[in-house]
């Protein structure tokens, strides 16, 4: 003989197939924890004393008496939960779309809201709800009713960022990238090359605070800085680094108004022909070019940034030579010609620093030279070497290759150098009009603003 259940489950199925008009075998089964052979069998012997002796039955209230004025919210339950008091339309449909965007977020704060409410919305309870997003029931409840009463506003609220902190954190950035900027034998650490650990090291020792390999890296990753562009570019291995670099700054610091300082490079050579670079495009749609081409011709420009007045002055060369060089001295000494001393900076190549420019200058400060052309004295202040990341003209020049040679297919040189005098005219004329130093003109989108600083990188290494 089959097994007799508890009184209490088979008052509980009693319960279930007088609340239902078609009796679901499986889940009253799983409800009641039994086998769906067993409801069957008690379904059968119901059915049978229902039809001889109904009267005779339990009644609900006395089945459940407790939960006899709510059993009719239960009548087509399959189970016996409780429902949950907020179920009643919680969300508004105009919050829906951004609660459904929240809840596919990686932020974890925004999945826990997004899941709480729509949670709430299904009628789910409190301390199941909690127990899904692992936070204490109070806190889902307080979210809920708040939601409730304000809307999503409560949940978009934004902390004041502390003044203090925001500019300690500016400084530590900078500190850091002024020390990449040097090696790290500098800093009495046998690396030829810097790696996070002796950066933190070193930063302690140098600034007497302590900066995490963690919080270090991130600083970096923001900068748009990697460890491998810091081994290729940002690292000039001269001796006198700190002095070339402290003697530019001490000159930039006391510029009179009669004076001017000058940052010197070439832009090339490079082949006239179509170029790649990045560009709007529709959709998939992918731009290309052909990789071997006829040249249409080749062109170096030589240029001048002023650093106080943000002018450049340019002309085009045949070669990267010394006589260049002479050349744009002469042209910038009759360009300049009331003022009282103008400055040369530039790299270390050799045609920078050829005796035949350095007697060339001797010439010009001479007294004599000076009495019959009345041109300013010249005084050089090259920077360290492999410190093209200082060489304020460079950002210039990561401008004008964006907006005028990237994506061109100019059909001659003449019209290439008529794009590149156009840019430079209408870079000088807005200097000319806002006279302030800044950086990202409509025309460049220069990577830096113009004005010399240690911690700029001016040369963007891609394009070239």
């Amino acid at each position: 003989m089959a097994n007799r259940i508890s009184t209490k489950k088979a008052k509980r199925l009693i319960f279930l197939l007088r609340s239902t008009e078609l009796m679901r075998i499986k889940p009253a089964a799983k409800s009641l924890g039994l086998s769906r052979n067993t409801v069957r069998r008690y379904l059968r012997t119901y059915l049978s004393a229902k039809s001889v002796c109904e009267d005779r039955l339990p009644t609900d209230e006395e089945i459940f008496p407790p939960f006899s004025k709510t059993s009719v919210h239960s009548k087509n339950k399959m189970h016996l939960k409780k429902e949950c008091k907020w179920k009643s339309n919680l969300l508004n449909e105009s919050d829906l779309e951004q609660i459904l965007q929240w809840k596919k977020s990686k932020d974890k704060r925004k999945w826990d809201w997004a899941i709480t409410l729509l949670s709430a919305q299904e009628g789910m309870q409190i301390k199941d709800i909690a127990k899904k997003v692992e936070r204490h029931p109070d806190t889902v409840k307080e979210w809920i009713m708040n939601y409730s009463k304000k809307g999503l506003s409560v949940f978009q609220k934004h902390r004041k960022a502390n003044e203090a902190i925001q500019l300690n954190i500016i400084s530590k950035k900078e500190n850091l990238i002024k020390l990449i900027h040097e090696t790290p034998q500098l800093h009495g650490i046998n690396r030829t090359s810097w790696g996070v650990q002796s950066l933190s090291d070193a930063y302690r020792n140098h600034y007497g605070s302590s900066l995490s390999k963690s919080s270090l890296s991130e600083y970096l990753k923001k900068e748009g800085y990697s460890f491998k562009k810091a081994r290729e570019v940002l690292t000039s291995p001269d001796p006198l680094f700190r002095e070339k670099l402290d003697k530019i700054k001490s000159i930039l610091s006391n510029l009179k108004p009669n004076e001017k300082f000058f940052s010197v490079d070439e832009f090339g050579p490079f082949a006239v022909k179509m170029k790649g670079g990045r560009s709007l495009t529709k959709g998939n749609e992918v731009k290309s070019y052909p990789q071997i081409q006829r040249s249409k011709g080749c062109l170096i420009c030589t240029a001048a940034l002023e650093l106080s007045t943000n002018q450049i002055t340019h002309f085009y060369s045949l070669k990267k030579n010394t006589k260049e060089m002479i050349r744009l001295l002469e042209v910038l000494i009759q360009e300049y010609v009331n003022e009282e001393r103008i400055y040369f900076s530039w790299d270390a190549a050799s045609w920078h620093a050829s005796k035949e420019l350095y007697s060339k200058i001797e010439e010009i400060n001479s007294d004599d030279y000076k009495k019959i052309n009345k041109s300013p004295f010249v005084e050089l202040a090259p920077l360290p070497a492999s410190a093209q990341f200082l060489n304020v003209i460079e950002s210039v020049f990561s401008g004008l290759a964006k907006s005028v040679i990237h994506n061109s297919n100019y059909q001659s040189v003449e019209e290439a150098k008529k794009a590149i005098d156009t840019y430079f005219s209408e870079r000088n004329l807005n200097f000319k009009k806002n006279p302030k130093r800044a950086g990202k003109m409509i025309w460049g989108n220069e990577r830096v603003a113009p004005s010399f600083s240690e911690t700029n990188n001016c040369k963007d290494p891609a394009w070239r």
